[in-house]
């Protein structure tokens, strides 16, 4: 289920590239989206834990068409997996690989953090995994709603837990669309 289109760049940078920002709405509120020459680099909910500073970010709506209908797709129950371009220039190398990993999540399931964190062969490293999913620049995209706790409750979520279990219920509820990847 591992798509390369989604292979995440994490070239270092000698500057750092521009970022153009951009936001949409949604069901679950707005979007903030964000983006270098290379690939989408950021999508936060407004008003989660952990968002950047935009303000130095250029404004630039037109790049984001792909990401918009990927979105729009995604919240109306035919897509399930993005097929975006993805640059993270920040985390650490541990951070990255925590969210390279979520993107073995299948839509619809949800795994735990002690899974997560078995699944990069770093079984002891459940809580810095926790806070590495936490810090995930990509929300949905790399899809750190899919993760609970190992009662399998809903616990925390940047965004807020209110828009987790929408999320989680929205794949679910996907059909076609979730079990076949698209």
């Amino acid at each position: 289920m591992h798509d390369p289109a989604m292979n995440i760049s994490t070239r270092r940078h000698e500057k750092h590239p521009p970022i153009c920002t951009s936001s949409m709405d949604s069901p679950i509120g707005r979007l903030i989206l964000a983006a270098t020459g290379n690939g989408l680099c950021g999508l936060y909910l407004e008003g989660q834990q952990h968002m950047p500073d935009t303000t130095s970010w250029l404004d630039d709506a037109s790049r984001f068409d792909p990401v918009r209908t990927q979105l729009a797709d995604y919240f109306a129950g035919q897509r399930a997996a993005f097929t975006l371009p993805l640059e993270i220039a920040g985390g650490t190398a541990f951070q990255r690989q925590v969210w390279e990993a979520l993107k073995l999540i299948p839509p619809g399931q949800t795994w735990t953090y002690a899974r997560l964190a078995g699944e990069i062969g770093r079984p002891a490293a459940v809580r810095a995994v926790g806070a590495a999913v936490g810090r995930n620049p990509l929300s949905i995209v790399l899809p750190c709603h899919r993760i609970v706790g190992s009662d399998g409750s809903l616990t925390g979520y940047a965004g807020g837990m209110e828009r987790k279990r929408w999320l989680l219920e929205h794949e679910r509820a996907g059909g076609t669309a979730a079990a076949s990847g698209r």
